[in-house]
């Protein structure tokens, strides 16, 4: 027998109409309701015959000890919010307590804002693939060389960095990229004059992102940069105790301030991130195991290489695994007895009507898994990290593989100088590596400088990465180790590579975002 009402009388609609987008139909949203309280009615729910609009009102709402009225906003402005939560934390509690599976921490999110971390930090809060969304401050479109209220350059700066070189090499790079950006931008736009037809903003907005990315391999590792991340609960709270284990010290210190913040909006959820029994002892174990391992790896010298792609392995039956992956749902017969089918009609069916790229990839690519070994600059590093779909990890961050020079500086007129700061800068990185070691002496590298690391990615994720990648309005750098990988998937598994039909292996725009910028100026004018 179900224990929903057969309807609500109008005082409970009014009550709940505020925080549901309907009160009648089967599909609804939730809103103005804090986190904590979303990710306890949903764990209750899946516990009760009732509606969650019912869930909400009889559990929550009407029972006073919930402190849910002082929690949402009802009381009288001048109490105590601190207290109100602390009231509604403890019965929230009380609610979660019954549900010992991890998944309930997803059931709530928060969103958090980290401002003026290192670009190297930066990477190290983005490293986490599931549970956490973030988004960076730009390269492309933000300027980073606005002086601090006393008058710095805006990089990192810690007691474990003071050395007289360390400073003097980080202002050389922004004294540089900031000499640079004008007069570039002046040139880019002589040579890419306004044509008829284009707003002004456009064409300014894709002339000055054509000078920034062709100066942003002079801005340092230590480069202040700003991200929002959105993540649920569970993820959070692993990454803070990921965060506390770094062998960084800034991103030690990032641990406990998102965990301060984190523990205003979804206490709950991240409370065993640095706890003595879970959060703490597994931050120690991370950094146990990282230092043990580390005395095992082998070191050389290394030869300065160029950016490659090397893919070094594969799956020689992937076909047969997609195949038999993709008729299985459709199929009563075991998963090994499919792959015998006809290879060709099977990806025609499943993939021949790919009208473009945001026709997803079927499922069943995963099936097909490569591993490739990339060598590129640390700012193309950055654009790709941030696909998650894939497993990857890079090696430290130095000087000792060369660095990249854009190929159109030396068009403009200001290779010299941008050449002459990163020899500088890797000089200086050199002299800071043996006085405070390789980790350390990363926040001196600029994103010029290339870096080793590898991915594991299926087949679905080099369909998403490489037709994303690959189109013209992308960085050079990034869309060259694009390009490689689809071409290295290619010459394995030309059949599974066939329906890929929207990668771009063409040379590229010279002026990358002026053709996206005219097309955001046309959904401007339709809109």
């Amino acid at each position: 027998m179900s224990l929903e009402k057969p309807m609500l009388d109008d005082a409970e609609r009014a009550v709940l109409g505020r925080y549901f987008t309907n009160l009648d139909q089967p599909v609804f949203a939730l809103r103005n309701l804090p986190e904590v309280v979303k990710g306890a009615l949903f764990s209750r729910y899946s516990r009760t015959e009732k509606s969650l609009r019912q869930v909400l009102l009889d559990e929550f709402i009407q029972a006073p000890e919930t402190g849910f009225a002082e929690l949402v906003g009802a009381a009288p402005a001048a109490e105590d919010n601190l207290l109100a939560t602390r009231r509604a934390e403890e019965f929230y509690d009380r609610v979660l307590v019954g549900y010992g599976d991890d998944s309930v921490a997803e059931l709530a999110g928060a969103h958090l804002a980290v401002e003026r971390v290192s670009t190297l930090a930066a990477k190290a809060l983005q490293d986490s693939r599931i549970g956490i969304s973030p988004l960076e401050k730009s390269t492309r479109y933000v300027r980073f060389d606005r002086p601090d209220a006393a008058g710095r350059w805006p990089y990192h700066r810690g007691p474990e960095l003071a050395h007289p070189v360390y400073e003097r090499a980080l202002d050389a790079l922004f004294g540089t990229y900031s000499d640079l950006l004008e007069p570039l931008t002046e040139r880019v736009r002589q040579r890419h004059p306004l044509e008829p037809g284009e707003s002004e903003r456009a064409w300014k907005t894709a002339t000055r992102a054509k000078a920034l990315d062709l100066l942003r391999g002079l801005l340092p590792a230590a480069t202040l940069t700003n991200l929002g991340l959105y993540g649920n609960g569970r993820a959070f709270e692993y990454l803070v105790t990921k965060m506390a284990a770094h062998e960084l010290p800034e991103c030690r210190h990032l641990a406990d301030d998102m965990h301060e913040q984190l523990t205003q909006v979804i206490p709950s959820f991240v409370r065993r991130a640095l706890d003595d029994r879970y959060g703490r002892p597994a931050a120690e174990r991370m950094t146990r195991t990282a230092m043990a391992v580390r005395e095992l790896a082998p070191a050389a010298a290394v030869s300065p290489d160029g950016p490659c792609v090397h893919l070094v392995d594969y799956d020689w039956n992937a076909e047969r695994k997609v195949v038999a992956a993709a008729l299985f749902p459709h199929s009563n017969l075991p998963l090994a007895d499919l792959g015998a089918a006809d290879v060709d009609r099977v990806l025609a069916a499943l993939l021949s009507e790919r009208g473009n790229r945001r026709h997803k990839a079927p499922r069943a690519l995963e099936h097909a898994e490569y591993t490739f070994e990339v060598v590129a600059n640390f700012a193309c590093y950055r654009d790709l990290q941030r696909h998650r779909m894939l497993t990857q990890d890079r090696q430290v961050l130095g000087s000792e593989l060369g660095y990249d020079l854009p190929p159109d500086l030396a068009g403009y007129g200001f290779d010299g100088p941008f050449e002459a700061a990163l020899e500088h800068a890797g000089a200086a990185h050199r002299m800071l590596e043996r006085a405070r070691g390789p980790v350390l002496a990363q926040y001196a590298v600029p994103l010029a400088y290339r870096v080793r690391w590898y991915a594991k990615v299926s087949l679905r994720e080099i369909y998403h990465l490489c037709e994303l990648r690959t189109t013209p309005q992308g960085h050079p750098d990034y869309r060259f180790i694009a390009q490689e990988m689809f071409k290295r998937v290619r010459e394995v598994h030309p059949r599974l590579a066939d329906y890929a039909r929207f990668v771009d292996l063409g040379p590229g725009d010279e002026l990358e975002r002026r053709n996206s910028e005219r097309r955001l100026d046309e959904k401007a004018r339709l809109a």
